[in-house]
């Protein structure tokens, strides 16, 4: 296994050591792999907490955004960045478990004769421990998105994803493309599959992320995604051999 773990962190200094810990013992058996933080614009010790960390672990890189971008920058940053083809992106409040990675990778390899085209392996939060309010609200957007999407992913909001690098970096990248990944993967004619992984607990800190604003950047986002969709064209071609 040679994978790059990408994780945008934004004012989680509190989750900072314990999860470059968790990913770095997830990551023993790996052939080779890199950590890759994305500080997106953090106001708090998170930058300091990650520059000391540079120098305890050997597989972290630090990348470091002036000013808040967003999530979806952060991730894009991240894996234009990273030096090995499969990718694995974690949310980096410490609610995604790195343990999962190892087995998403594992699905991805396996799966590649029977599924054609498998780019992306997506985490599915089939336990969380969210608020009511927030699963709540979560089971109505992804039944809206998927109904209109066909993406066929039942949790396109976690963040514990496993696909190639090359795919991601073809597709369009706009803000907010993080929560549309597996349709953005189906419109370029990547294959997706979803597989259950862990959730756990916000110990530290506090989400960055409002109900209301996921609802309203959402309804605009299907939108565009729609509009994407449409436009895609897949052409059936081979090449002509001598």
């Amino acid at each position: 296994m040679k994978i790059s773990i990408v994780v945008p962190v934004h004012n989680e200094a509190e989750n900072i050591i314990p999860l470059i810990q968790e990913i770095d013992k997830a990551m023993s058996a790996a052939e080779a792999y890199e950590i890759i933080y994305v500080d997106d614009g953090s106001k708090d010790e998170t930058p300091a907490i990650l520059k000391q960390a540079l120098h305890d672990y050997s597989a972290l890189r630090v990348i470091h955004h002036q000013h808040s971008c967003g999530q979806s920058t952060a991730v894009h940053t991240g894996v234009k960045a990273a030096i090995y083809p499969w990718i694995a992106t974690l949310d980096g409040d410490g609610q995604n478990d790195p343990a999962d990675i190892p087995n998403l990778y594992h699905v991805l390899i396996s799966q590649q004769e029977s599924i054609p085209n498998l780019s992306m392996v997506a985490g599915w939060r089939n336990k969380r421990y969210d608020s009511q309010w927030r699963l709540f609200s979560s089971k109505i957007a992804n039944a809206i998105r998927s109904s209109l999407l066909g993406d066929k992913t039942p949790d396109t909001g976690c963040g514990l994803k496993v696909f190639s690098r090359d795919c991601f970096l073809s597709l369009p990248y706009f803000n907010h493309m993080h929560r549309f990944l597996p349709a953005l993967v189906l419109r370029a004619g990547g294959q997706v599959i979803s597989e259950p992984v862990s959730h756990r607990s916000r110990t530290n800190g506090v989400s960055n992320y409002g109900t209301l604003d996921r609802l309203w950047a959402g309804i605009t986002d299907i939108a565009g995604v729609i509009w994407l969709q449409r436009r895609a064209k897949l052409p059936v071609s081979e090449e002509i051999k001598r």
